[in-house]
């Protein structure tokens, strides 16, 4: 062999040593971890903290968001608002759930505060027919503000065409009539960061997995902004970033009986892949329902992460049951955020066209303080006493 080859061989050998060397030392991190979360794969942890200070979305014709934060009134403007003497009426897709409670009440509480009187608080059980009839009620008494979110883009847009063109300053929550356009059909829309909820409830599912399992779905299957920005957020997050999750089965839902709707999803989803691990339910009422398949199905051990902090599933959540993960709206701060907007309207001050507020992701160890923190209240007793 010539001197020139064994330095080439000396040096290849060199290499392969190298590599032996450095793979080692990657098995013996993947050990020290024991193998909870791969190297490629996020942690979870570190993703929900960076989540704290970043909102995700933007709004319903690509806004980026202004800061909720941002929207003030000072004392002379209150003082204006206050001698206008004016109504505001409060249109909802529906009612009796803790998202639309918790809205009505800092609409309320706010508007007080203004001087303007709430005259009409309405529930169209979401149906679209039934919320064009409500604008329509409403508009007989001829309020100042609408605040409303809509059921149904397409359906209900030439009502709120109607009630603008009345008089009406329209503010919207979450969702807007299909070909609205910001300052000119509407004074601004507030939601909370859906899609950064979307990316945490994620990232809350695989803090509960460890990383890995088989999983399934039930989405919204309907044309609604927020509800697929959350969907688009959770699948996208689950995809790049945790490849040992694997989606195994995906089932929508229309309403107007959600929980319902959800339980025949999730059963069908357990009866076709009994190696699912885990759920991921829209927003809470929809939770209930996959609750009640996992207990028809004996499937207690079963993980649900959702979106939306209602009492029910923070019962859960407090028992240490299924509910793991909770990727939380702040109706209460969108309330008063909506108000204030109404308020710009009056006084014909600029408004940004979306605000949104930051995702909020809550664990069994974070329950109380994030509930404090959500709705602005201590957490009622029932959720305390069944605390674990």
């Amino acid at each position: 062999m010539q001197g020139s080859e064994i330095i080439i061989k000396r040096e290849e050998t060199k290499m392969m040593n190298k590599r032996i060397f450095m793979g080692a030392i990657a098995a013996t991190a993947l050990l020290v971890s024991g193998f909870a979360v791969p190297a490629f794969a996020t942690d979870p942890d570190v993703a929900l903290k960076e989540l704290a200070t970043k909102v995700l979305s933007k709004g319903p014709n690509g806004e980026d968001p202004a800061p909720a934060a941002s929207i003030t009134l000072s004392d002379d403007e209150l003082a204006k608002i206050k001698a206008m003497n004016a109504t505001a009426a409060l249109v909802f897709h529906y009612g009796g759930n803790d998202w639309s409670n918790a809205q009505a009440a800092a609409l309320k509480d706010q508007f007080g505060k203004m001087g303007i009187k709430v005259i009409a608080v309405t529930d169209a059980g979401f149906k679209p027919e039934k919320q064009v009839a409500d604008i329509e009620t409403v508009m007989a008494q001829k309020p100042n503000i609408i605040v409303s979110i809509p059921v149904d883009g397409q359906a209900t847009a030439g009502a709120y065409k109607a009630a603008a063109k009345a008089g009406a300053k329209l503010v919207f929550m979450d969702n807007i009539p299909a070909g609205f356009k910001a300052g000119t059909d509407y004074v601004s829309a507030v939601s909370a960061d859906n899609y950064g909820n979307g990316v945490a409830s994620a990232h809350l599912m695989a803090k509960a997995l460890g990383s890995k399992g088989e999983i399934g779905i039930v989405f919204h299957a309907a044309d609604f902004f927020v509800t697929k920005q959350r969907y688009d957020g959770f699948k996208k997050t689950i995809t790049e970033q945790y490849p040992d999750i694997k989606i195994v089965a995906e089932q929508g839902i229309g309403g107007p009986d959600f929980a319902g709707d959800a339980e025949k999803a999730a059963g069908a989803i357990l009866t076709s892949h009994p190696e699912t691990k885990a759920i991921w339910a829209v927003w809470d009422v929809p939770a209930e329902g996959v609750m009640a398949a996992a207990r028809a199905a004996g499937r207690e051990d079963l993980k649900i992460i959702n979106m939306d902090l209602g009492e029910n599933v923070a019962i859960e959540m407090a028992k240490g049951g299924m509910i793991k993960g909770i990727a939380s709206q702040r109706p209460y701060d969108a309330g008063i955020v909506e108000a204030k907007l109404a308020g710009y309207a009056l006084l014909g001050k600029p408004a940004p066209a979306y605000v949104a507020l930051p995702a909020g992701p809550i664990t069994h160890d974070t329950l109380l303080d994030g509930w404090k923190e959500i709705y602005h209240a201590e957490a009622p007793d029932k959720i305390k006493k069944s605390f674990k």
